[in-house]
């Protein structure tokens, strides 16, 4: 019996020997690479799908922006179709966060250590991506594109070399209504209604900036709301009590829409400013029609996206046309087309995909995808304003820095043809 039983573990010795060895042939063991795919073991990546995954407001007051991973989605449909990035086809798993850094850490965790995502992909809003960066640059997952213009992501790149952004930092934006204000409005006596944290924040440090030695006089008042309140009509009446008669919001959407609302149903005009977090033509529309026709008459903002409320302009558009198919076929139980946060989701997944498409079968490791995104140049991106490019190189790690000013017309924006960098 006993002769049995030796006989057995070498036997099971001699196999498990073996599976090594063949392991070892087929170059499935840790930091080998077989002959048509990336290195052994990277986590999220088979021969046949790269797995990302994030967290995102799909409930809450900042569920506006769910339609943000809508796009995407339909966009990685649209392109696994077609046979995916270099034969892999793309699984974009979505958490529910509820904008609210105590789900998103948790569900951060999970997407890493027990989904084994190859990346963080958009995760949205500042307060959510400050609380999640240490975790996921300490466990060096790239974290790519993040849904937020918090300044954060491109100054802070040598301290958190995993964390990207992707769209036109805050504090760059503000200097631009800065710079308009000083120009049309030098007189003004502004009102400034922001998110109490760093997203809010930075839209106040720029505003103030690039006013300069002009803002102490010209900021009469600055009310804040916290990212769980009800309703901010406090706000909108304590600043119209101190007498601005420009207001600049500072807002998620569902804010910004109660804040137009709010300062039309006290009578109140003033010119008004809003950040492009909130510009959406439904979220401006959701004011007017809460409050009064020419509510939101005049306002100004800034975009770098094509509209696709905008058909007057960009009916004939290649890329609108390629956006109003793939949201037929990809996501037809999507309501509200027009939203500009499906474009905005389908803009980044554009990016994503030249970024895959660079790295190529057998560079898709976190390693090089991180340079390769730190290292970019595209100006051909279907859903950016003419003339917009992607671009990322040594210091300079805001990914787009370019923006348009536009007006409120009737019933949608009006676009400046010029294009502002934000940063220079």
């Amino acid at each position: 019996m006993y002769r049995v039983q030796m006989h057995r573990s070498l036997r099971g010795f001699a196999l498990t020997v073996g599976a090594l060895l063949i392991a070892l042939a087929c170059g499935t063991t840790q930091g080998t690479q077989s002959s048509n795919g990336p290195a052994a073991n990277v986590p999220g990546v088979t021969d046949k799908e790269i797995l990302i995954g994030t967290t995102t407001p799909l409930s809450g007051a900042a569920s506006a922006y769910a339609s943000i991973s809508k796009g995407s989605t339909a966009y990685f449909n649209y392109l696994n179709d077609k046979g995916g990035i270099n034969g892999r086809s793309i699984t974009y798993k979505v958490y529910d966060d509820a904008y609210d850094p105590a789900k998103s850490v948790p569900l951060t965790r999970q997407l890493i250590t027990q989904d084994n995502i190859f990346a963080m992909f958009n995760q949205l809003g500042t307060p959510v991506n400050l609380a999640t960066r240490d975790y996921i640059n300490q466990e060096k997952v790239p974290d790519l594109f993040v849904a937020t213009g918090s300044s954060h992501w491109g100054a802070d790149y040598k301290q958190y070399p995993w964390t990207i952004g992707y769209q036109p930092d805050y504090v760059s934006e503000a200097k631009i209504y800065a710079k308009d204000v000083l120009k049309n409005h030098p007189n003004a006596k502004i009102g400034i209604l922001y998110q109490n944290d760093d997203y809010g924040k930075d839209y106040v440090n720029g505003m103030k900036a690039g006013l300069a030695d002009k803002a102490t006089s010209m900021i009469v008042d600055s009310e804040t709301y916290e990212a769980n309140a009800a309703d901010v009509s406090s706000q909108v009446a304590a600043i119209k009590a101190k007498g601005a008669d420009l207001f600049f919001i500072v807002a998620t959407p569902k804010f910004a829409a109660q804040a137009i609302a709010g300062a039309s149903k006290l009578n109140w005009k003033p010119s008004i400013y809003l950040n492009s977090v909130a510009n959406q033509v439904a979220t401006v529309q959701n004011a007017v029609k809460a409050s009064a026709p020419d509510a939101a008459e005049g306002i100004t903002s800034v975009v770098y996206l094509k509209d696709p409320a905008n058909k007057t302009k960009w009916g004939n558009d290649a890329g609108m046309k390629q956006y109003y198919d793939i949201m037929a076929k990809y996501c037809a139980g999507c309501d509200a087309v027009n939203d500009g946060n499906y474009i905005y989701g389908m803009s980044v997944a554009w990016v994503f995909e030249q970024v895959m498409k660079k790295a190529g079968k057998n560079g898709v490791t976190r390693d090089n995808v991180m340079k390769i995104a730190r290292n970019m140049s595209y100006k051909d991106s279907p859903f950016l304003l003419p003339g917009i490019s992607v671009q990322t190189s040594g210091d300079n790690q805001f990914p787009v820095t370019q923006e348009a000013v536009q007006h409120w017309q009737g019933t949608g924006w009006v676009v400046d043809n010029t294009i502002i960098n934000a940063r220079a």
